[in-house]
């Protein structure tokens, strides 16, 4: 068989089975999806190897170490051409609010994300928007159903036969459907800081600059720890385009940079 110039592949490339005859560049997308024992292992090869990591928003680590100099950075923080920033809002969940954000993106003709990262309870969700909105049609999305099922459901959003496509946070570096300008996030106290901005990346990708909205919902009289506080803040905060560096500044506040050395 002829050899390979380039492989294009997921975690799987780091496991102990797989070698290179002579690898010399080594490109991570998405970089917050990693963890600290994958780029272990990406150091150890790194003695010989050039790396460049892409992210919008830099993990802690990644971040101190580029701050310190271990690490070269470059920033683009101009945003795309005739985008405008998604509204953002910070609430406490209550029926009504969905029930306003839905309506007023259907109203448009658009079509709604509504996250909820649990999968025990994804279905009873389901059941129990459909009795609160019986003329919207929902779908429902999550990493444990089969690729046909996942397929399907994700073929009939884009053909819009769903208007509220009900997921757990897979949609996070998903496809890229323009007519998605409203999500609503359930339990947005229990995501990281970098997850909130990935999603709420996911809508306001209209080209004729049409308004996107973003609801990071949390329970009723629910008492959030601090950093929790802190993060759903930050993401009300900074709600320019291209404010990614921003986002990961905080989260470095806020978690604090690790060890550089090991697993910490």
């Amino acid at each position: 068989q002829g050899a390979t110039d380039i492989v294009i592949g997921t975690h799987r490339l780091l496991s102990k089975d797989i070698e290179f005859k002579d690898l010399g560049l080594v490109i991570i997308d998405e970089e917050q999806r990693f963890g600290v024992r994958h780029k272990e292992k990406l150091k150890q090869l790194r003695t010989k190897v050039d790396v460049l990591t892409l992210t919008a928003t830099p993990i802690p680590r990644t971040l101190h170490m580029a701050l310190l100099g271990v690490r070269d950075m470059s920033v683009i923080d101009t945003p795309p051409e005739n985008r405008l920033p998604v509204e953002t809002y910070v609430m406490e969940y209550h029926d009504s609010i969905v029930k306003q954000a839905i309506e007023k993106e259907l109203s448009r003709g658009g079509q709604v994300y509504f996250v909820h990262n649990r999968v025990q309870s994804i279905e009873k969700l389901y059941e129990r928007l459909k009795k609160i909105f019986p003329r919207v049609r929902f779908g429902v999305m999550h990493g444990q159903m089969n690729v046909e099922m996942l397929e399907s459901v994700m073929k009939d959003f884009l053909k819009e036969k769903i208007d509220c496509l009900i997921s757990t946070n897979i949609i996070e570096s998903g496809i890229d459907i323009p007519n998605v300008n409203t999500l609503i996030v359930d339990r947005a106290d229990c995501f990281g800081l970098a997850d909130l901005y990935q999603l709420r990346g996911r809508v306001g990708r209209f080209k004729e600059r049409r308004q996107a909205f973003a609801y990071f919902l949390v329970p009723h009289n629910w008492v959030m720890t601090l950093d929790a506080q802190k993060r759903l803040h930050a993401i009300e905060k900074f709600t320019q385009l291209g404010s990614g560096f921003k986002i990961a500044m905080e989260d470095l506040e806020i978690r604090g940079a690790g060890n550089l050395l090991g697993h910490e």
